[in-house]
């Protein structure tokens, strides 16, 4: 009998990097699904418009590195990239918005830096970042979702909005029934930010109908954190996100928010809104556990992790924009090398690592 010589590892898992990459697009059907039921197709396009660009970029990059494009485009990490860009800016944002940040992730902040697995920024967040730097007015833009209800969920009509933006002569119904305050709905925690600079205290603000009805779970914030709760906890069980880092952003978050909401009530967000407001639920889940760019090691898990939770609420309680995640993610993974050169477990038989 002759037996096949092979070479380590004998054991291989069938989890490879494009099913990791599936689940997680997978996971966030959920919270796409609610953002579809409240602003339309917008979103949906969005994903789409990202992800022919970006499949188009990283080809043209990969062609030009000598690289297999093919093989290299099945890993599926650049449509994640895309869905996570594409559900993070506003649903009828102008086309060459996504495609400026699509553009910005894939090239700048993945392949220059040598593909995936040698990038050390969150891709997804790098674009971001920068769209929200450069076109602030843009990325704040969003329809209010109850107005969104009296529109016609038109795929075709919110395609052309996004494409031709808000200027064509010939206005769609849908930006026919947009007057100024509509296209500027600003966000529970941009609202919030704006009213307290106004004079405003925190508690006539949460006063308001968009508070009153967040605390009655009829805000679309809400309901949306919790569609990405939801396939976060499928991540988990699936074991295809380690618990350590969703944790330790909430819980900080969570902490942070309740020490600062008793020392200070009358100009800071009580910690409900801050955890289902903005992207809170898909920070936690699907941007901070990048495998990539995040600790590899369980208690740096937990301390990268925490960094994102005080880092964002330090932004949102006393920064210039609303929300913080972006940027926790990406003052986090500076952080990195440091945490795992510390958090090493100890090699059995040699003595315990000093910190100094």
């Amino acid at each position: 009998m002759i037996m096949p010589i092979a070479s380590a590892p004998y054991a291989r898992s069938n989890c490879t990097t494009s099913r990791i990459m599936m689940l997680v697009i997978l996971a966030m059907i959920p919270g796409i699904a609610i953002q579809y039921y409240f602003f339309g197709w917008g979103n949906l396009i969005q994903i789409l418009l990202s992800a022919s660009i970006a499949i188009i970029s990283e080809a043209i990059i990969l062609r030009f590195r000598g690289y297999q494009i093919i093989n290299t485009l099945k890993d599926n990490s650049g449509l994640l990239t895309a869905t996570i860009l594409g559900v993070s800016i506003p649903s009828l944002s102008p086309w060459w918005i996504i495609t400026i940040g699509t553009i910005f992730s894939i090239i700048i902040a993945k392949q220059i830096y040598g593909g995936l697995g040698q990038n050390p920024f969150n891709p997804a967040m790098v674009g971001y970042v920068v769209l929200l730097i450069s076109f602030p007015v843009q990325m704040t833009t969003w329809i209010p979702a109850d107005n969104i209800k009296s529109f016609t969920h038109c795929f075709t009509e919110t395609f052309h909005v996004i494409i031709y933006n808000y200027a064509t002569p010939n206005k769609t119904p849908l930006i026919k029934n947009l007057n100024v305050d509509g296209i500027s709905q600003a966000t529970p925690l941009d609202y919030f930010k704006t009213s307290l600079h106004e004079g405003q205290t925190a508690h006539d603000i949460l006063e308001k109908p968009m508070y009153k009805n967040f605390l009655t779970q009829e805000s679309c914030w809400r309901w949306i954190n919790a569609g990405f709760f939801i396939g976060g906890i499928f991540l988990l069980v699936t074991r295809t996100i380690h618990w350590h880092i969703p944790v330790g952003f909430l819980a900080s978050l969570t902490f942070c928010s309740i020490i600062s909401y008793f020392y200070s009530p009358d100009h800071l967000l009580p910690p409900i809104i801050h955890l289902f407001s903005g992207s809170t639920m898909l920070g936690a889940f699907f941007i901070a556990t990048d495998p990539v760019t995040a600790s590899t090691t369980s208690h740096g898990r937990l301390i990268y992790s925490m960094i994102i939770g005080i880092l964002t609420w330090l932004i949102r309680s006393y920064g210039g924009y609303p929300d913080g995640i972006a940027f926790g993610v990406l003052l986090a993974n500076i952080c990195v090398p440091l945490i795992d050169h510390y958090t090493q477990p100890r090699v059995y038989g040699h003595p315990k690592r000093r910190i100094l």
